[in-house]
């Protein structure tokens, strides 16, 4: 594979093709963890992995296209999981032609919730001459699946606060 370059002919610092995230949740660490590595809660934010998501092994995530067929949308595997402090995954698509790109979220408490930061490294590595448009379109899409996950983990903990209050 190419790798893309940078106007003067070297390679783009890494650091400058890190995409970052921070997202803040009205939802405790445990929720927001659920939400990362359980089958049915991805599903509702992102895309439905076979399984949940478990330290050590691979993993799918599978899209469901308008007729009904399904297809592998994203995979790699578990680097390692820290409940409910840290997640790392490779993560390859089909455009990185093979190549692994690394996603590590980090939970922390914050304000009565949770604080997720989110770092999607190798990004240059893997989309070589398509680093910008490749970087663009994963910035955006983290975003519109992070505000998914917030509303879905705040309605859990909602629900969740109710039928504790309820049963007082």
């Amino acid at each position: 594979m190419t790798t893309g370059t940078s106007p003067d002919g070297t390679l783009p610092d890494s650091a400058h093709t890190t995409i970052r995230k921070t997202a803040f949740f009205k939802a405790s660490r445990e929720t927001v963890w659920a939400f990362l590595t359980e089958q049915d809660k991805l599903a509702q934010w992102f895309h439905r992995p076979e399984k949940d998501l478990a330290d050590g092994e691979d993993y799918v995530l599978i899209r469901t296209d308008d007729a009904g067929a399904q297809s592998p949308i994203i995979w790699g595997r578990v680097i390692s999981m820290e409940a409910p402090r840290k997640l790392v995954t490779s993560f390859i698509i089909t455009p990185f032609g093979g190549a692994e790109t690394t996603v590590t979220w980090v939970l922390e408490e914050a304000a009565g919730g949770t604080r997720l930061s989110l770092t999607h490294e190798g990004v240059a590595e893997a989309a070589g001459v398509e680093t910008l448009r490749m970087l663009m379109s994963l910035d955006r899409g983290w975003d519109e699946h992070l505000e998914t996950m917030r509303k879905a983990a705040a309605l859990e903990a909602a629900i969740a606060s109710g039928q504790e209050m309820a049963g007082a």
